[in-house]
């Protein structure tokens, strides 16, 4: 039997990227899993190619539709898996950066993680079984220029995670966040981009920039991460949370 049969997981952002990865992973160990994101179409082009995955739409800056995302989960079954994955980013000088900006980062990645996870805790504290891995990153542990409202939004998911594993230590609920370096998804793609445009500089030399930061000097892979994920989901997991766990190449 695999690792997680029996159990239902939600993965936030689940269409693409880390997201997808997680959702793969995940359901390779036995898992039944609900991939929730925007775009429903993508969701469930994804959801086609995970055996028995179901697909969602959701948008974690509007309660209601995570109210409503989650009622339509948990109607299969308890959700006893939560991935806060969705999450954006903005590139800008900070003195450049307009409050709309930086409310608009910390809508999805801060308060839209409080939303969902708020949406399952209450039947999890009450089982005998449950992981909620939020996925932050290394912007999360050390600061980074031109990204200041994303670097404050991971540090807020770090910190959260540390809270709510000493507030929940009593249940089965364990809280971890994983804090990936660059990985190659369609954010770093249009990072890389964003440098093109502004710099004037090759693709090639973009993207030298941010590999620079990996020791390993390349590109994480989402199923990196999710491998991580998956542990942290596994039974025998239960003893770790509150930490933040990086996967950076050796950067720290």
């Amino acid at each position: 039997m695999s690792k997680l049969t029996g159990h239902r997981a939600v993965i936030t952002g689940g269409g693409t990227g880390i997201g997808l990865a997680c959702a793969r992973s995940l359901a390779a160990q036995g898992a039944q899993v609900i991939i929730m994101g925007r775009d429903l179409v993508r969701l469930e082009a994804a959801a086609q190619t995970i055996p028995g995955a179901q697909a969602i739409q959701l948008d974690v800056t509007d309660a209601d539709s995570v109210t409503a995302a989650f009622a339509k989960a948990a109607a299969g079954g308890a959700i006893d898996i939560l991935v806060n994955n969705a999450g954006i980013v903005g590139a800008a000088a900070f003195h450049r950066t307009s409050m709309e900006e930086w409310q608009r980062i910390q809508a999805v990645n801060v308060e839209g993680l409080v939303r969902c996870t708020q949406a399952v805790i209450g039947p999890m504290m009450k089982s005998a079984y449950g992981r909620i891995v939020n996925i932050a990153s290394i912007a999360g542990l050390r600061g980074g220029a031109y990204i200041a409202p994303y670097v404050a939004s991971k540090h807020a998911v770090v910190g959260l995670t540390k809270s709510l594993s000493i507030e929940y230590a009593g249940t089965a609920v364990t809280f971890n966040a994983v804090c990936p370096g660059y990985v190659e998804t369609a954010i770093v793609d249009n990072s890389v981009a964003n440098i093109m445009a502004k710099t004037g500089r090759s693709r090639e030399d973009a993207l030298s920039e941010l590999t620079k930061t990996n020791p390993q000097g390349r590109l994480i892979q989402p199923e990196e991460v999710a491998e991580t994920v998956a542990w942290l989901c596994s039974p025998l997991s239960g003893s770790v949370s509150g930490q933040a766990i990086t996967i950076s190449g050796g950067a720290i």
